[in-house]
């Protein structure tokens, strides 16, 4: 038989790739440790004795991540954006209105999936990059009859931080909403006590604070919420994978949903014990530590950050690019003469430099800084790049 399309000619990955790793440093994917690497190497069977060990630790390693007791702890076999989706399709319905506050990219994308499972959203905008204000939010409750209420806990896109999420998700809660959060780059660099904050559902990618692989994610609902929306619903979700019903047949009863991507909950169960074994507030403290010392340093150089300390992210830091550099030669430079990768934005002339997981660590941040500093004087930026490793060197080593 003669093949009608014939097989192309492709040049092996190793010809394709850097010639050495590249220090992945931006907004996500970020370097994973090396049992995490490992644990992605395997296969299993999806279903059987073996995958239910690992996905009942999964569940009571996410249980202590999430600070919640609750039952429903769920993987979900996509992006973050798919664990949003699944948090979204299955606490909306059509024609529920939901408030949902909006200060950036993201944040405005959960409307968007509002939308599409027919619900109605209302969208609170918060500008001038920051953080939401928990009296706005009151009045908007006070005004209209909501069912759901949206909002994220750090906005990549921009690299503020909601830090009134507490208040806001108790304000929600006594309006009778049920709260979505986003925590997809925040999750285990910071404070999130789901039960005690009274938040109903809480997203999270793999790729960022966890330090796993990107495509698992992973999502947990209150009790609360299974019981008012999920457990007694009559109308079938638009979803059918992202259908939290049929997902918990696989994640608590032992039962088939679809050929889950064992790997990837192999890779996810590692960085859950990592960040399990580390605990906590060794991990918030460890992460506040370090992006206060890259923040220092990068003012230390002479360059602005965008937001002000008292809206600014942690996990994301944004900086401002001078008006006569390009920050595409920036990176580019960045990444062909040091080896480092950081991340542009989504229209706004910055760089986004992540401080999640594994980026955490003080001999990255050295080299980071360097390596900005320098490739931003070799695209035609005046600053003091010494100055700014000094005191990148004086924070860590005062704190």
């Amino acid at each position: 038989m003669i093949e009608s399309v014939q097989a192309p000619s492709i040049v092996p990955l190793e010809h394709i790739l850097p010639d050495e790793p590249l220090l992945m440093m931006g907004a996500g994917p970020v370097p994973i440790p090396q049992r995490v690497a490992a644990a992605n190497s395997i296969v299993i069977n999806h279903l059987g004795e073996t995958m239910n060990r690992v996905i009942g630790q999964v569940k009571d390693l996410g249980r202590y991540v999430f600070q919640t007791r609750s039952s429903h702890v769920l993987g979900v076999s996509g992006p973050g954006s798919a664990a949003m989706e699944m948090a979204v399709a299955n606490l909306v319905t059509p024609g529920s209105r939901v408030l949902c506050i909006c200060n950036g990219y993201f944040s405005s994308r959960l409307a968007e999936l509002v939308r599409r499972v027919r619900g109605e959203p209302t969208l609170l905008e918060f500008g001038n990059n920051e953080s939401a204000d928990p009296e706005r939010v009151e009045k908007e409750l006070q005004r209209g009859n909501y069912d759901v209420v949206t909002m994220v806990q750090g906005e990549t896109s921009n690299t503020v931080c909601n830090k009134n999420l507490e208040h806001i998700a108790k304000l929600a809660k006594r309006y009778g909403c049920l709260t979505i959060v986003d925590a997809v780059c925040t999750l285990s660099t910071m404070p999130l006590e789901m039960d005690r904050w009274q938040v109903d559902a809480i997203i999270t990618g793999g790729q960022k604070g966890l330090s796993s692989i990107p495509g698992v994610s992973l999502l947990a609902f209150s009790e609360e919420a299974w019981e008012r929306k999920i457990a007694h619903r009559a109308e079938l979700p638009f979803h059918w994978c992202l259908d939290a019903g049929l997902a918990d047949k696989f994640w608590n009863q032992k039962s088939y949903h679809y050929t889950a991507p064992v790997s990837g909950i192999l890779a996810l169960h590692e960085a859950l014990r990592l960040v399990c074994e580390e605990t906590l507030p060794k991990r918030f403290y460890r992460h506040e530590r370090c992006s206060n010392a890259l923040q220092a340093g990068i003012e230390a150089m002479g360059l602005r950050l965008l937001v002000k300390k008292e809206h600014r992210l942690n996990s994301v830091v944004g900086l401002v690019v001078p008006e006569q550099v390009s920050a595409d030669m920036v990176r580019a430079h960045m990444s062909q003469a040091h080896k480092v990768e950081i991340s542009g934005a989504f229209g706004l002339n910055i760089l986004r430099i992540g401080q999640m997981g594994e980026q955490s660590r003080a001999h990255n941040l050295f080299r980071t800084l360097h390596a900005l500093g320098s490739s931003m004087r070799f695209a035609g930026a005046e600053l003091d790049l010494p100055a700014g490793m000094a005191e990148l060197e004086r924070v860590l080593s005062s704190t």
